[in-house]
């Protein structure tokens, strides 16, 4: 008998996608710093394990991920172009993402981003939406209930 995974209640949650003039604004050089500084905080964290312990892995890890955010942003479609459909809830099925580990993660973004406006040129009225949305979308990939 197959294992059917934790499903968060409600569905995918509703909420607004990051305005699409960021990328105007931040780039594509910007938005893959941004990821990349990300992962590195990702690595350093609790929720390394669920990433590539190699360097280089990480790094292609990290750029597969700024492949998605640059289309996201309002810039060209890197990941569809390159992976087909982000499926994102299906690709992370095979790492136990519960309320705790999706936490962590969202620390980890919000570290980065705290400097993100000096950093990556990303536009700080655009800030607050971006975190809304990573802060809700996050909630669909739980996979695993606490």
């Amino acid at each position: 008998m197959r294992k059917v995974p934790y499903t968060p209640p409600g569905g995918p949650p509703q909420v607004a996608p990051p305005d699409p003039r960021i990328y105007s604004t931040m780039g594509e050089t910007n938005i893959f710093r941004l990821i990349e500084d990300f992962y590195k905080e990702l690595s350093l964290s609790s929720i390394a394990p669920l990433f590539a312990s190699d360097k280089a892995e990480l790094k292609e890890q990290a750029h597969k991920s700024a492949r998605f955010f640059t289309g996201l942003l309002g810039g060209p479609p890197l990941y569809h172009q390159k992976h087909g459909n982000p499926a994102l809830r299906f690709r992370h099925l095979p790492f136990p993402i519960d309320a705790k580990v999706r936490l962590v993660w969202l620390g980890c973004f919000k570290k980065v981003l705290v400097n993100a406006e000096l950093e990556y040129n990303f536009p700080a009225e655009y800030l607050p939406g971006f975190v809304n949305f990573i802060e809700g979308f996050s909630t669909w990939m739980v996979n695993k209930s606490s």
